[in-house]
């Protein structure tokens, strides 16, 4: 059966007429970014392709495309005795590597002479990618926003997922980022995306949502962690209408030791992290917080962080950058419990589905 070629830009429009979506790049490539949903075939493993690309510089094209051969049918043949042989023969298969030739294609080719209805993207990833950059502005404009603003430990990722419980369309860039957004919020064990697959899961989510009821999202800066939020959202999201919470000082400590817990229970992480503030709050004062923490007081110490470095910074940058913040709608949590927060969220749906009636 001929294989069919899709152009990038229709790709999104029609990722679910497929039954699976097959990168044919290496384990590497596949990691660094994937489209949504696909399935890691390599035709070259990592140390393939390697032995493959010196072939070409150091060899001459014609060996490295013999021993390429060879390879990738032993890996291609691989593939179908572990995933293809109970397939029906109606299955659907999307398959690209980094520019839709030899890699893909060959996998292509012998999908395609079995019997199946194989599509390939034009362009493969690369093409893929560029469309994605392209609609991002698009999708980040579309929709209507409102920001959860609030202090470090105001509990704003909390009500984030209290809103999504609701129902609401949330978006909650921290959660794709794995990073809770500050110089302290490195979550142990869970590295960062790289910036292409966090545009991926943007993306994903941007065109998840109905333009019909608004996407509430937290306050955040440019960068979380490591990855830039895309301009045309990190725009979109500057110039919306705000929500104030506001939490007493004392339920911030407990939310904040409850959030952060792993500093309790690792006060040498703890101590490495604070360490990062020495440029911006000098040798002295964060040798004194390290002590705080060894001497078993990381209460002590997260008191007068928010006191003396996130309240006074986040009150700076929150009026400067989100243009709306002095007429955002106050939002009072007497505590920090589910209940709380559970309750807010369940007002503001409300106050919402009563606009928008």
């Amino acid at each position: 059966m001929p294989v069919h070629t899709l152009a990038a830009h229709e790709v999104a429009a029609r990722l679910t007429d497929f039954d699976t979506v097959i990168d044919a790049r290496t384990q590497d490539e596949y990691t660094e970014d994937h489209l949504p949903g696909a399935v890691n075939w390599p035709t070259l493993d990592n140390t393939e392709r390697i032995t493959i690309g010196t072939m070409y510089k150091q060899v001459n094209a014609f060996e490295a495309k013999k021993r390429g051969a060879a390879l990738s049918a032993r890996n291609i043949a691989a593939h179908i005795e572990r995933e293809v042989l109970d397939k029906p023969k109606g299955w659907k298969p999307l398959v690209y590597c980094w520019r839709g030739g030899n890699r893909s294609g060959a996998l292509a080719t012998i999908l395609g002479a079995i019997g199946f209805q194989v599509t390939l993207i034009e362009g493969g990833y690369k093409a893929w990618r560029n469309a994605l950059l392209a609609e991002l502005p698009f999708l980040a404009t579309r929709l209507r926003y409102r920001v959860v603003c609030g202090p470090t430990g105001s509990g704003k990722t909390r009500l984030l997922q209290a809103l999504a419980e609701q129902g609401a369309q949330v978006l909650d860039l921290e959660g794709l980022a794995n990073h809770r957004s500050s110089v302290l919020g490195v979550v142990p064990g869970q590295p960062q995306p790289s910036q292409k697959h966090f545009d991926t899961l943007v993306w994903e989510a941007l065109r998840s949502f109905s333009t019909d009821r608004v996407v509430y999202v937290e306050s955040e800066s440019k960068k979380v962690g490591n990855l830039r939020v895309p301009d045309a959202l990190m725009d979109a999201m500057r110039a919306s209408p705000c929500l104030d919470l506001q939490l007493p000082d004392e339920e911030r400590v407990a939310l904040l030791l409850e959030d952060y817990d792993f500093f309790v229970q690792d006060q040498a992480f703890f101590c490495e992290r604070l360490r990062a503030l020495t440029e911006l709050r000098g040798h002295e004062v964060v040798e004194g917080w390290v002590r705080t923490v060894q001497a078993g007081h990381p209460e002590v110490v997260v008191r007068e962080l928010l006191s003396k470095h996130y309240d006074p910074v986040y009150a700076a940058s929150i009026r400067r950058n989100f243009k709306q913040y002095g007429e955002a709608l106050p939002c009072p949590l007497p505590d920090r419990s589910a209940a709380s927060l559970h309750a807010l969220a369940a007002q503001l749906v409300a106050q919402e589905s009563a606009v928008s009636a």
